[in-house]
């Protein structure tokens, strides 16, 4: 229900009169969802008369019972627990969803992917600033990204110049870091490199941490499950790895490749590659 949890101050602004745009553009709440709501409450016969003393849940209850149906239907994970059981020795998020699933199997009712396990317990732990004594563990997670800035790469025979990105890998327990120079950011240079770094490091990570590039992800909604392009996803598969796009906008999430791509840029003597 969280994706409609505005309804009733859109409700309330639309009954005085203020427009869909103004109210997307001061509310911040996209055009889509305005339209949501008040297709579905013209549809209901729903006025501001008639839930101006109800809450947000309820009114989001009435207007799309659906989604209470769905979301019922869905055994929500308990990250109170998931906390608690991490700080036991050998226990990681991919064997405590693999739990939560195959309880919820036994109960007859849907679990959530394992992206959004995760997502959601990094969520709570930010929403309850909680930490763990050992924020990585070994082999657990690759991050990946392309840097920002480019650099130059001169071939040794010519002396012609490029100019290139770098990929950089980043395993976040012990800041082992690859790094290779790319001539574009295309979709099969992105791949390629992710099946560089894994030979460089030896093995894969059981969770992948990238940035929100349309090399990887069509679509990470605020709310619901991220949609991976198809070739991404279909290297998900083959590694078995949990391809985790981070929030938009928070690079803090993969901090550690962020602050790889930081440490190569700040060497400037890596600037003639060979």
């Amino acid at each position: 229900m969280a994706k409609h949890r505005n309804a009733k101050l859109i409700i309330e602004l639309s009954a005085k009169n203020m427009s869909r745009r103004e109210i997307a553009r001061t509310r911040h709440i996209s055009t889509h969802t305005i339209k949501e709501v008040l297709d579905r409450a013209s549809e209901k016969g729903v006025g501001w008369g008639d839930v101006s003393l109800l809450g947000d849940d309820e009114i989001a209850a009435m207007l799309f019972p659906e989604e209470r149906e769905a979301e019922e239907a869905v055994a929500r994970p308990d990250y109170g627990y998931v906390h608690s059981e991490l700080r036991k020795v050998g226990v990681n998020l991919k064997l405590l969803w693999e739990e939560y699933r195959d309880e919820c199997a036994e109960s007859g009712k849907a679990s959530v992917s394992y992206v959004t396990f995760t997502r959601g317990y990094a969520d709570y732990a930010v929403s309850k600033n909680v930490t763990n004594h050992l924020n990585h563990k070994p082999g657990q997670a690759m991050e990946v990204d392309w840097s920002g800035s480019t650099m130059r790469l001169v071939d040794p025979v010519t002396g012609e110049v490029s100019k290139v990105r770098l990929f950089v890998a980043v395993l976040p327990y012990s800041q082992y870091t690859y790094v290779e120079a790319t001539l574009d950011m295309r979709q099969n240079t992105w791949l390629l490199c992710h099946v560089r770094a894994y030979e460089f490091f030896g093995g894969v990570a059981v969770r992948l941490i990238c940035d929100n590039l349309k090399t990887g992800v069509t679509k990470h909604p605020k709310e619901g499950e991220v949609v991976l392009n198809e070739a991404y996803e279909a290297l998900g598969r083959h590694y078995v790895c949990a391809i985790m796009p981070t929030g938009v906008a928070k690079p803090k999430q993969k901090a550690s490749v962020e602050g790889g791509v930081g440490n190569v840029f700040g060497n400037r003597n890596i600037d003639t590659l060979a």
